[in-house]
């Protein structure tokens, strides 16, 4: 008997997802599987659910929702032999998408019934964990404007950056240490992935593996006029283009301000405020 039990984000995407024991039980048959259903209620609560599961021996758990219910999920089983499964309800999904996990209900069932598991490497931001990537800078202005929004889509996630443009004033300076070399910057934009995909397809890092052990760092300085230039080349998938655009392969990445005491950023789709002038970004 395999113990799986699914912790939900009821609000995640369209607000419609009405899993229960009932509907997973026409594909989870009974003989195989036993089957427990939570609900998270409000945010991070899917940490204490999956602390929970743990508790209870689950040997599986998944987690059905987008980007952030899967990091709170996923946070919680780093190494603990758990296996994590994904169920993609949200808005993005990047995770999902890299992951090639089918947006499909009856689809991403199937994938967790194939029982196949594949390691992923984890990154790591002072105290928190990341799956898919953390922004500093213009994307976490997107997100916390994003997630002033009621509504979860395409359309909201561009007014969120058009609105994150008009607010952007020129940030302080950051020291950047990297591969051995430190650099000085008034960034527009650092962004670190573990993943291919951000959401919505976009990607700033096509190249980026969640098994190469290397995490994938942008950095765009500030660009005045050039931003909404930018800003066209993200959405046309073409952000190298810019030729302020700087990547970089590393382990680690470590930034920290001349001046301030906190940084704002958004890791894995959620906003976060790290209450400290230093940030240490690795695998």
């Amino acid at each position: 008997m395999i113990h799986i039990h699914f912790i939900i984000n009821p609000i995640s995407g369209s607000g419609k997802n009405k899993l229960s024991e009932a509907f997973l039980g026409n594909y989870f048959s009974k003989d195989k599987y036993s089957i427990t259903v939570k609900i998270s209620e409000y945010k991070r609560y899917a940490i204490s659910l999956t602390e929970e599961s743990i508790r209870e021996k689950a040997e599986v758990i998944v987690a059905c929702g987008g980007d952030g219910t899967i990091n709170e999920v996923a946070s919680a089983l780093v190494n603990t032999g758990i296996l994590l499964g994904i169920i993609p309800m949200g808005s993005g999904n990047g995770l999902a998408s890299n992951l090639k996990i089918p947006k499909k209900l009856e689809k991403a069932i199937g994938v967790i019934l194939k029982n196949k598991s594949v390691p992923i490497d984890v990154g790591r931001v002072n105290d928190s964990y990341f799956f898919s990537n953390t922004g500093f800078g213009f994307d976490a202005s997107v997100i916390k404007n994003y997630e002033a929004s009621q509504r979860r889509s395409l359309l909201t996630y561009v007014k969120a950056s058009l609105q994150s443009f008009k607010e952007y004033h020129r940030q302080d300076e950051i020291v950047i240490e990297i591969n051995g070399t430190t650099q000085m910057v008034n960034p527009f934009l650092i962004f670190v992935s573990n993943s291919n995909v951000m959401g919505y397809g976009m990607s700033l890092t096509p190249k980026a593996s969640l098994q190469d052990g290397l995490l994938n760092v942008v950095i765009v300085p500030q660009l005045a006029w050039k931003m909404l230039v930018f800003g066209l080349l993200m959405l046309l998938k073409k952000p190298e283009f810019l030729l302020e655009f700087h990547c970089y392969q590393t382990k680690r990445i470590d930034i920290f301000r001349k001046t301030g005491t906190d940084f704002q950023a958004q890791i894995d789709g959620e906003l976060l405020c790290i209450s400290s002038p230093r940030v240490f970004i690795t695998l």
